[in-house]
């Protein structure tokens, strides 16, 4: 059996969890007050070229996005974003959980755009009745979205540019972000996105690390008392050296970004095979995620031998299933699919 299920279906890149061994005897302060923290956070900066940001380190990406939105917004606030967002389709209500009501726009292959933003808070605004309503309080993107495609630096700008004008702040979900930075379609930086959003974060859960987002906070804005609000929500590591040595190890001698690459070229070899194979693709993603139509006999044939994903039934006899690579896809895994494809 070999996976093509996601990209967190492996442990740890080999020169991080060589860091978490050889730090592993070291006397370390919790809570992330420890030095590899403090080190990893320097390097982010500098990667950002954002010397003024805040960095902190959460576990995962539903955590991540919970506290984050949670800890920004107001207790009248929602959460705009796309109805395909991970925060919409695929978090179990977390942002709900915590109170405050995610305000879902129609997408376009994942993502959403200036002129819809612009149109719900224009028309908030004027309307009488407000205070009896949900107010708008943050933008919510994934970069790549849920179907692996990206925003360009003109999208981007645009959506900063109206977050701006109505003072509420933009935040990009990175769990996958290394793809984005590191496709080969893309003109958005990393020191673009430090520029244009307000907060946002690295994920290492899905490129290369056990476990780990590092948010990023770019205008001074980070929430009164965050660690305490971390922990009243059970979100605080006791061991946070864990997070900061294996975001250490990413951001030392390049390593996230060789990481994305490997996993974007793994992806465009992945794309040759099924094009040469004759099957439809769904959309073209620019990055790892590979959106697929197979009909109901292959899908079955298929998931004898591999793992992967049914994204949606298109039809009583054709599903859309995804194919993700990641930082472990190898040469061999790819040669198999072609095989039995």
């Amino acid at each position: 059996m070999i996976s093509f299920e996601s990209d967190y279906i492996t442990g740890a890149h080999p020169k991080v969890l060589q860091k978490l061994i050889d730090t592993n005897l070291e006397v370390q302060s919790g809570y992330g007050s420890d030095a590899y923290c403090a080190s990893a956070a320097e390097k982010i900066k500098k990667a950002c070229g954002c010397e003024q940001a805040d960095v902190q380190f959460l576990v995962g990406g539903t955590q991540t996005n919970a506290i984050v939105i949670a800890t920004m917004l107001q207790e009248f606030e929602g959460v705009v974003c796309a109805t395909t967002g991970h925060i919409h389709a695929h978090e179990a209500g977390a942002v709900e959980f915590n109170g405050h009501k995610i305000l879902p726009l129609e997408h376009k292959e994942g993502k959403i755009n200036a002129d819809q933003v612009r149109t719900l808070l224009e028309t908030f605004h004027k309307d009488e009745s407000k205070e009896h309503m949900v107010f708008p309080g943050m933008v919510y993107i994934s970069h790549p979205t849920e179907y692996g495609t990206l925003y360009s630096k003109a999208e981007l700008t645009a959506l900063s540019q109206v977050c701006t004008e109505y003072h509420i702040p933009l935040f990009m979900d990175g769990a996958r972000l290394a793809y984005g930075l590191m496709s080969r379609q893309t003109d958005l930086t990393l020191q673009d996105i430090a520029q244009l959003c307000d907060v946002f974060y690295i994920g290492g859960t899905k490129a290369g690390a056990l476990c780990g987002e590092a948010v990023v906070f770019t205008k001074g804005n980070t929430p009164a008392h965050f660690l305490n609000r971390i922990k009243k929500r059970g979100a605080l590591l006791a061991k946070g050296r864990l997070l900061g040595a294996q975001f250490d190890a990413l951001f030392t001698d390049n390593l996230f970004f060789e990481i994305g690459r490997h996993v974007i070229d793994m992806a465009e070899k992945l794309k040759a095979i099924v094009a040469q194979k004759g099957y439809r693709f769904h959309l073209d993603s620019p990055t790892n995620q590979q959106f697929v139509v197979l009909d109901k006999a292959t899908v079955e044939r298929l998931r004898q031998h591999i793992a992967f994903n049914i994204w949606e039934w298109l039809d009583d006899n054709h599903a859309v299933v995804r194919f993700a690579t990641a930082w472990s896809t190898t040469q061999e895994d790819l040669d198999k699919l072609k095989e039995l494809l």
